[in-house]
């Protein structure tokens, strides 16, 4: 029996409903014992009509309204027994927007007066809230809410599809601040978050989950980057009941918007976090730490993978700088994530770019493995441009750039021309390997052909091929070609890289044009910034230096050490400087205090240069550099043995340390005559010109052991050796061209 009744009156309530809805459509009002619509309803219908798009009774039996409108309607009827002016608008609107006649729809939804329901809306949510509560504590003296929860939902669903109505007509900024009374509703009324299963059988949750999702989109369309980040935020750190996808969804759209919208966010204000809870100061530390948490996600099963979120993780720490937490991420991924090559050659480009060059190199022979893939071409080309950086490894530098060659196929001219450039840079880096002058020679030939291929490849258009290729002709004394290049590598540059203009300045040093080459280190300085001048200054000074100018020299210097102080008060004792640079200018200092102890010690200022050397101390304890001038300022006073014990020092930190190993010799050229002092002095000086072949010095004190020795042959083997130091010093720059 009862369910009959059950029955009948839901018959009842979806004949009521259909009367609504056919009223609605037709501008009439419902009459009759079963009117259940406030006589308002008839404002609401002229509202309607006026916009253009009613549509008759014929009409309505062709397009029926959409059965899930029907039973949103019959569940408040049920709950509420009527339906009420806002109600029906909402129902009205909905059926409009999903015909798609947005103007229509837009204009019901506009004549919904959400700001006079907020009240029972929000008194409705809590009351919802604490009915769990309440059964527990069996308690069954409460009143009933002002709405039922089928209504709450109808309502905040007609505020989003107004959102959205106002969206696709192009007025963003009105669908933002529509969008937003949602959020701002329910978060008022659950301070605390949804409960569970909150409003789950009357779309509630769903209509909940877009608006927290499409808020952000729509301020980042009206241009208002400072609102949607604060929307993300408030997504993400309020209790909305998402789920792992949505959240996932709105974290990564966040991290996207973060990393390239071009704007910086303040730091989030947090107020419940934790006092060693970490708290990102920028965009990127806010992104990296949105990433890591969605890796933890996928780590842990919660959402599917996607490839694009170890893409902006590897840029966000790129930009950062710190590339091995980035390859500790990657290590940490779950195997078949990504491929065995892919991982190897990724975690070898995090440490090329932390600096562990061999490591990456470890990593990138894998890769080339016979098991692998020995032709990955941007495997071989990375390996051999580590190759190229360590004269030891130069030789398999070589073999890996011929091995791109043979691979290529002309293929591809940009990878062909790239392949010769490390080619010629790893040939040249072997050469300092070579033994014979015969084998010397060749590996210079090779060198300068595959550079000279590479420019013509380029048509000499490529900074970094003019660079080497201009090096290259320099350090072969073929100085008139290397002025050549370096000039068009500055034109190409347009002076925009120290490099470039250091260069230019040292081969016209060798070419003993010392006026021109410090003008156009003074041309170098007024384009630079002054964190940048430490080189051009430091090169400027010893230019004044091989002129004689002394005084000027050491203003220069002092001028320089004067930068490094107000870059150590403006950077924090240089802490902030990425790593390479805070090392840069930190061996550039200690070389400039040794260049001051120098001229001081031309000038026979002994007190002034032993100053200069506890400054460098004072910077970096052990340095090879400094036990040298300390062992050269020891010669200068007279005190052979004391000098010779510094020269020792400075082999002990440094056994390949070119200048210590001709000043030895030297001083035991003065001390002794013996043919046991012959031959140490022979060694010392063999051993500095197998390190540096160029060295006018070595090859000039070497010329004197061997007339010392008096013999036809000495003499001879003195002759070439004096010839060849004549033609380095006519060609030597005042600083080495590398």
């Amino acid at each position: 029996m009862k369910s009959r009744i059950r029955e009948r009156r839901k018959r009842d309530t979806s004949r009521r409903l259909r009367r609504i809805m056919k009223c609605l459509c037709s501008g009439e009002q419902l009459r009759g014992e079963d009117e259940m619509v406030p006589s308002s309803e008839s404002h609401a219908s002229k509202d309607y009509s006026v916009s253009g798009d009613s549509c008759t009774a014929e009409q309505v039996d062709k397009k029926k309204p959409d059965t899930g409108n029907i039973e949103e309607a019959e569940s408040s009827l049920r709950e509420s027994g009527y339906l009420n002016y806002e109600e029906a608008r909402a129902l009205l609107g909905r059926y409009e927007f999903q015909k798609g006649n947005i103007e229509a729809a837009l204009h019901v939804f506009e004549g919904i007066d959400i700001g006079a329901m907020t009240p029972k809306i929000k008194i409705s949510l809590a009351q919802r809230a604490e009915q769990p509560k309440r059964h527990k504590r069996h308690s069954q003296h409460y009143a009933a809410p002002p709405m039922s929860i089928h209504a709450v939902g109808l309502l905040l669903e007609s505020v989003l599809l107004k959102s959205k109505s106002l969206q696709a007509l192009g007025r963003f900024k009105e669908a933002a601040q529509s969008c937003k009374v949602i959020l701002d509703i329910v978060e008022s009324s659950l301070p605390e978050g949804l409960p569970e299963n909150f409003g789950a059988e009357c779309k509630l949750q769903e209509t909940l989950s877009n608006a927290v999702e499409l808020l952000p989109e729509l301020w980042k369309l009206a241009d208002s980057a400072r609102e949607a980040i604060v929307s993300y935020r408030r997504a993400l750190l309020h209790r909305w009941n998402l789920d792992a996808e949505t959240t996932a969804k709105i974290q990564k759209e966040f991290v996207i918007f973060l990393l390239y919208s071009g704007g910086e966010a303040s730091p989030p204000n947090l107020r419940s976090q934790m006092d060693s809870s970490f708290v990102p100061r920028n965009n990127i530390e806010e992104a990296i730490l949105l990433l890591m948490i969605l890796l933890r996600k996928f780590t842990l099963n919660r959402i599917e993978w996607d490839p694009s979120i170890l893409d902006h993780l590897s840029f966000a720490l790129s930009v950062s700088g710190d590339l091995t937490s980035l390859a500790n991420q990657l290590k940490e991924l779950l195997p078949g994530i990504v491929s065995r090559r892919e991982r190897y050659f990724t975690l070898a480009l995090c440490y090329f770019g932390a600096g562990k060059e061999l490591m990456a190199l470890d990593l990138l022979r894998k890769v080339l493995s016979s098991n692998e893939d020995p032709k990955h071409i941007p495997a071989l080309l990375m390996a051999s441009k580590i190759c190229s950086n360590n004269h030891s490894l130069a030789g398999e530098g070589v073999s890996f750039a011929s091995r791109v060659l043979e691979s290529s196929d002309d293929r591809c001219d940009k990878l062909e021309s790239v392949a010769n450039f490390l080619l010629g840079v790893s040939h040249s880096a072997n050469t300092k390997l070579a033994i014979a002058d015969s084998e010397r020679f060749e590996r210079q030939s090779e060198a300068l052909r595959a550079l000279e291929t590479a420019g013509k490849m380029t048509q000499m258009r490529d900074h970094n091929v003019l660079y080497h290729l201009s090096l290259e002709y320099a350090e072969q004394r073929k100085l008139d070609s290397a002025l050549h290049c370096a000039k068009c590598l500055l034109k190409l540059e347009a002076g925009s890289n120290v490099k470039g203009w250091l260069l230019l300045g040292r081969i016209l040093s060798a070419q003993k044009r010392f006026s021109d080459a410090e003008s156009i280190i003074n041309a170098a300085l007024d384009q630079t910034g002054k964190w940048d001048q430490g080189d051009l200054l430091r090169t400027k000074a010893k230019l004044q230096i091989a002129q004689g100018q002394l005084r000027r020299a050491i203003e220069t210097y002092t001028q320089l050490l004067a930068v490094f102080q107000v870059q150590k008060k403006t950077f924090g004792s240089l802490k902030k400087l990425y790593k390479e640079n805070r090392d840069h200018s930190r061996n550039l200092e200690v070389e400039v205090w040794h260049d001051l102890a120098c001229v001081y010690i031309s000038l026979s200022q002994w007190h002034d240069a032993e100053m200069c050397l506890s400054k460098s101390k004072a910077i970096k304890l052990y340095s090879a550099s400094r036990c040298h001038i300390t062992g050269t300022l020891h010669e200068a006073k007279g005190l052979y043995k004391e000098a010779l014990k510094a020269f020792g020092d400075a082999l002990n930190i440094d056994p390949n340390y070119v200048p210590s190993l001709i000043s030895s010799a030297l001083v035991l050229r003065r001390c002794s005559f013996s043919k046991e002092a012959n031959a140490v002095m022979r060694s010392f000086l063999m051993d500095a010109l197998r390190h540096d072949r160029l060295n006018d010095g070595a090859w000039y004190n070497l010329g004197l052991v061997h007339r010392d020795e008096g013999t036809v042959s000495s003499l001879t083997e003195a002759a070439e050796c004096f010839e060849a130091a004549h033609f380095l010093e006519e060609t030597s720059p005042v600083e080495p061209f590398r």
